[in-house]
């Protein structure tokens, strides 16, 4: 199994008046075709180390490499492209653009990385969104969407470029129990079927407990004994 993402003594401090630790001396690696949870408490440090790994922050110290390729020495244009071609995202509050239909929010990501001509993204994206479900919805706005359908537009975003990473930061948190299952099933089938890699920051221990392997952090680091498979 390829290493994806590996994170070595990790650390992230805020420069305050009082300096603020957000996560601390975290190494973790995270290969190929796996579904990882990251849970604890709120403020230990599970979204920051997220968006570390996403490369939406950069580490006080630590060293950290995305698919094999050392993230330190890269400039922002670099890291920008590792974004788009590695990562995909998947937010609580799905971030969609609403002046943008929901196709139109899916090619964003493919007209930023500029791989594909418009009429290639045009069709990526109402296969993406039909391979969702959305095939019906595809035009509509997001304030003419419901809250599950709004979150599978933001997963078919996620994939716009084909990533073999995706992280999200508690996608089900803003669901109800009945979208909240539908989109942690579609989440699964990305790495069950697609042979994605997601890495999901979680509240919800039933959902951590049907994942692979659960990552515990506590005061921003990991707790001994938190990375095992999950049961």
């Amino acid at each position: 199994m390829s290493v994806l993402i590996e994170a070595t003594n990790l650390t992230r401090i805020l420069r305050e008046t009082v300096p603020v630790t957000l996560v601390r001396d975290i190494s973790l690696t995270v290969g190929e075709q796996e579904f990882v949870a990251i849970t604890g408490p709120s403020g230990s440090g599970k979204s920051s180390l997220l968006y570390l790994l996403g490369l939406l922050d950069e580490p006080t110290s630590g060293t950290l490499s995305i698919g094999g390729r050392d993230t330190a020495p890269m400039d922002e244009q670099e890291r920008a492209e590792t974004r788009l071609s590695m990562l995909g995202f998947v937010f609580q509050f799905h971030f969609l653009l609403p002046e943008f239909t929901a196709r139109e929010n899916v090619e964003i990501p493919m007209r930023k990385l500029g791989r594909l001509n418009r009429s290639a993204m045009r069709r990526r994206g109402e296969e993406l969104l039909t391979s969702l479900g959305l095939a019906d919805h595809m035009d509509k706005r997001p304030d003419q969407l419901s809250g599950g359908q709004r979150q599978r537009v933001a997963v078919a975003r996620s994939l716009a470029n084909d990533p073999p990473i995706v992280l999200a930061d508690e996608p089900t948190g803003s669901l109800d129990s009945q979208n909240s299952e539908q989109v942690f099933s579609i989440l699964e089938a990305l790495v069950r079927e697609r042979g994605k890699t997601v890495v999901a920051v979680t509240h919800d221990l039933d959902m951590a407990a049907r994942m692979d392997r659960r990552v515990h952090l506590m005061d921003g680091k990991i707790e001994d004994g938190a990375t095992a498979s999950a049961e």
